[in-house]
C-alpha cells in the first residue's frame, strides 16, 4: 500500500442499517507529490459535455472514471488516493453513490466526506466528488 492508513474500516460494518460496502480509513499518513483535483462531475473531461443520464449511478461511475484518468495523468494510481469529499443534491442517493463509488476504492482505504449540498453547478447533476491523492516519494 502506497500510504500508511489508520483505522481503517469498511462502511458495511460502520452502517449497517445501509446497503453500503466502502473500504475508507480515519486517517491517511502520506508523503510525496500531492495532486488537488478540481470536484469531478458527471461530464467529459475533454468536451465538459454533461452525461445523459439523471440515474446517480451513472452519474458516480463517469466521476469516478474521471478521477482515475486525472490520477493517472497525473502520473499516479488509484492506489494513491487518499481523500474524498463527495456532494449529493439528495441524501436518497447516497447508498447507490456510495456503492457505486466503492467499486473504485476497493483496497484504498481513503478518508472521505459526505455532504448533502441544496445544489451543485449544473441543474442535471446529482453528485460532485472532490479528491486527493499523493504520489509517494
Amino acid at each position: 500500500m502506497a500510504h500508511t492508513r489508520i483505522r481503517k474500516f469498511n462502511t458495511r460494518d460502520t452502517y449497517p442499517e445501509q446497503k453500503l460496502d466502502n473500504d475508507l480509513c480515519q486517517a491517511v499518513v502520506a508523503r510525496g507529490t500531492m495532486i488537488f483535483l478540481r470536484g469531478q462531475c458527471p461530464q467529459d473531461l475533454d468536451t465538459a459535455a454533461n452525461i445523459n443520464s439523471h440515474d446517480p449511478v451513472e452519474q458516480t461511475h463517469k466521476v469516478m472514471q474521471n478521477i482515475r484518468q486525472l490520477i493517472e495523468e497525473c502520473g499516479g494510481k488509484m492506489e494513491h488516493l487518499t481523500k474524498l469529499v463527495v456532494y449529493l443534491t439528495d441524501v436518497r442517493h447516497r447508498e447507490p453513490v456510495y456503492r457505486t463509488m466503492g467499486e473504485y476504492i476497493r483496497g484504498v482505504h481513503p478518508v472521505c466526506t459526505g455532504l448533502t449540498v441544496v445544489a451543485l453547478a449544473r441543474p442535471d447533476w446529482l453528485v460532485e466528488i472532490d479528491a486527493t491523492a499523493v504520489i509517494p516519494d
